[in-house]
């Protein structure tokens, strides 16, 4: 395994921190904290890097709130100066650990996402059924409490295996334990901010554990994960069925985390597998029943927006725009043309 030493002085740089920043603030200029953080933006920047090299940082309190995206999360925000810090040390990280991550993980990547990763489901559904004329099924599992379960020491370990700086390290560990969830208790401190970018690079660090032993040690051929969503495709049911166990064990012993025993189920593909927003089949695909019925209520919203004179139609037209990419990779004509006739019949 290669290892990563000097990284400290990279994150805390001026430059990229004001690359932090640049990123950090895309699409949030106009929210009250922003723009005070703004206001003396070289003064704060400079500041925070003092802070950061006199080992004097320390990380911020989190604001909490709900949001439904359809169920509800519990979203953590943290203050400007702390996000900035996550994204500077998202910029540094990241390439170093994207690189021993599978090709079939499609969570928070460049290049990867969730269109990939249903392009590859099919492509693989195509393959394992051959197009279709054999019979094939779907292990489809999640975490149960994903974010909220991940343990402190178990992300810390599997970090500093190939961080070797202690600096860097120090730093991590003041943001992993700046945030613990009620899961936690004595002895294990547990849960990373859905709300932090550092929190997407460490759930697929910790997740990495899980499909290497996956790919090299269980040496499934076809499997796929998002976050903690995951498939395994095969021909052979009881192959699935026992793989199971071997599973939820691991996931027990290695990572303290549960299979969320509702959702686990092994569906015939001709049924349809639901992964990602669509519900793919062999030759076609479809939006998910529930996906489908929120982004009309958002655009529904967004009609009501406009005709109040909150948004333009520029806006309006848009969001449009987004929710027809969305549905442009599934089989959803009369859907987008829905959308198209209620957007052009407003005055």
């Amino acid at each position: 395994m290669n290892t990563h030493k000097n990284l400290f002085e990279n994150i805390v740089h001026p430059e990229n921190l004001f690359w932090a920043w640049d990123s950090f603030k895309q699409g949030k200029r106009n929210k009250k904290d922003v723009r005070l953080f703004e206001f003396n933006l070289e003064e704060n920047i400079f500041k925070l890097q003092r802070d950061l090299k006199n080992k004097t940082y320390r990380h911020g309190n989190y604001h909490s709130f709900t949001i439904s995206d359809p169920k509800p999360r519990n979203i953590n925000k943290a203050q400007v100066r702390d996000r900035i810090v996550h994204h500077a040390v998202f910029q540094v990280l990241n390439p170093i650990f994207e690189d021993g991550f599978i090709p079939t993980s499609f969570s928070c990547r460049v290049d990867y996402g969730t269109h990939k990763g249903v392009r590859v489901l099919q492509d693989i559904l195509r393959k394992v059924s051959r197009n279709g004329t054999r019979q094939c099924f779907a292990l489809k599992c999640d975490i149960k409490n994903f974010f909220d379960t991940i343990d402190h020491d178990i992300l810390f370990s599997i970090l500093t295996r190939k961080i070797r700086d202690t600096d860097t390290n120090n730093l991590l560990w003041e943001i992993i334990f700046s945030f613990s969830s009620h899961y936690s208790d004595a002895v294990h401190k547990k849960g990373v901010p859905i709300g932090n970018l550092t929190s997407q690079i460490f759930a697929n660090v910790y997740m990495n554990k899980f499909d290497q032993f996956i790919k090299n040690e269980l040496r499934v051929k076809y499997y796929l994960r998002y976050t903690d969503d995951f498939l395994i495709i095969s021909e052979n049911k009881e192959y699935l069925e026992n793989l199971l166990p071997r599973i939820t064990v691991f996931l027990q012993e290695n990572l303290l985390l549960k299979i969320h025993e509702d959702k686990t189920k092994i569906r015939k593909v001709r049924q349809g597998i639901d992964f990602l927003g669509y519900v793919d089949f062999v030759k076609y695909k479809l939006v998910r029943n529930k996906t489908k019925k929120r982004i009309l209520k958002k655009f529904h919203d967004k009609i009501k927006d406009y005709q109040s004179g909150i948004i333009s139609k520029n806006s309006l037209s848009q969001s449009l725009q987004s929710y027809l990419g969305f549905l442009s990779h599934a089989d959803s004509h009369e859907t987008q043309e829905y959308f198209k006739h209620k957007f052009w019949s407003l005055d």
